[in-house]
């Protein structure tokens, strides 16, 4: 067995997707399966780097998992010629400038989304990216979700005959800080620092839409900020300037219509916290994070309106559950397996920064089209 190691400078681990999800439940959980297997007996281990602002959260997190090498100089770490993946999870208004100085440095990238605060930025990336002739990734985790796997199988097997509609709901209420902590950092809320529902939601109905249905071709919004006061790390009270709430209709290629609800202001009265109901000429389907269920034309039941009466029956119970079939893991890990695969193996990936740019620009349109009261067409990219 040959053990290939690629070594990963990872910045933002300290905070919370970029430590539980990337960190521990990805890179180090490759590690603890005991390496990327490669095949013909390679195998890929990876080398994380930690890279952040402050030192004693970075050594903290280093000395409880065993990472050897941290770091509050980003410049240094990239003009390390042993690094070969610069992954990104800042928060959003510093990720640009950071992953610019990676390109130039020639590492590949791998980075959260949104790539940017505006498409053109987004598109500069690309550009140049693609000028450097470096391998650039998007973490796009939804769609390896084993509840969206399942309902992709569903899609693949003809199950829906046309697809008419899909309606999505994702959400819940995050505590404004007062008297409850937050369940999501305060710049979450604050345009000024890249905060807001649409400009983070948008993004990834993007490309589950793009994905599983087909290219957004036009976006209807409203947007809201319901509570406009909240409470930050320190307890101290701040105006929330974005938006906690979006909600959108979204025009697809092919004439399906997509409805989706995304808010921090709702209290959650569904089986998980994101869901969306396929609706189909032949069957229809509710997946949502790990679960699917479907209902095909021929045991679709026939309900029959009478507000006079109570209802005798559980619609729940009318569907059925669409097996795993297979062993699911993390979808971000997942993800990070099949880059990991791109840059060492050179084997296909299109989740690139590309489709991170498809992803701002939903958002982009999404914030014009509720300040402008009207639908926007969303036009193919390129560069």
């Amino acid at each position: 067995m040959t053990r290939r190691t690629v070594r990963i400078a990872m910045n933002g681990v300290t905070g919370r997707m970029g430590y539980r999800q990337h960190l521990v439940r990805s890179i180090l959980a490759i590690r603890e399966q005991g390496g990327l297997d490669l095949g013909g007996g390679d195998v890929l281990w990876p080398e994380p780097v930690l890279v952040g602002r402050r030192e004693h959260a970075l050594r903290e997190i280093a000395e409880r998992h065993g990472i050897t090498e941290v770091s509050t100089d980003l410049d240094a770490v990239l003009a390390d010629e042993s690094i070969d993946i610069y992954f990104d999870a800042q928060v959003t208004s510093a990720r640009v400038g950071a992953l610019k100085k990676a390109i130039a440095a020639g590492k590949h990238l791998y980075t959260e989304k949104p790539t940017a605060t505006d498409l053109a930025g987004a598109l500069e990336l690309a550009r140049v990216a693609q000028d450097k002739g470096i391998k650039h990734g998007v973490v796009q985790d939804k769609i390896f979700l084993p509840g969206l796997l399942k309902l992709k199988r569903l899609i693949d097997g003809g199950f829906f005959g046309q697809i008419l509609s899909v309606r999505g709901e994702f959400g819940y209420w995050v505590f404004e800080g007062d008297w409850q902590e937050a369940q999501r950092p305060s710049w979450n809320y604050r345009s000024e620092d890249g905060g807001g529902i649409t400009v983070d939601m948008f993004p990834h109905w993007e490309y589950v839409l793009h994905e599983l249905f087909g290219r957004v071709t036009s976006v209807s919004a409203q947007v809201a900020t319901h509570v406009p006061q909240r409470w930050d790390e320190q307890g101290k009270p701040y105006a929330a300037t974005a938006d906690d709430a979006a909600y959108g209709t979204f025009q697809l290629e092919g004439g399906a219509i997509a409805q989706i609800n995304s808010s921090w202001t709702v209290r959650v009265n569904r089986d998980e916290l994101v869901e969306f109901q396929v609706d189909g000429t032949h069957g229809s389907a509710v997946a949502g994070l790990r679960n699917c269920r479907a209902q095909h034309r021929s045991a679709t039941p026939k309900p029959v309106w009478n507000p006079d009466l109570p209802v005798t029956e559980s619609f729940r119970d009318q569907w059925q559950e669409v097996p795993d079939n297979t062993d699911f893991d993390n979808g971000f890990k997942a993800q990070w397996e099949l880059f990991l695969r791109h840059v060492v193996l050179d084997e296909p990936y299109h989740w690139d920064l590309m489709a991170g740019a498809r992803g701002v620009q939903l958002a982009e349109l999404g914030l014009r089209s509720s300040a402008e009261g009207r639908r926007l067409e969303v036009p193919e990219l390129s560069l």
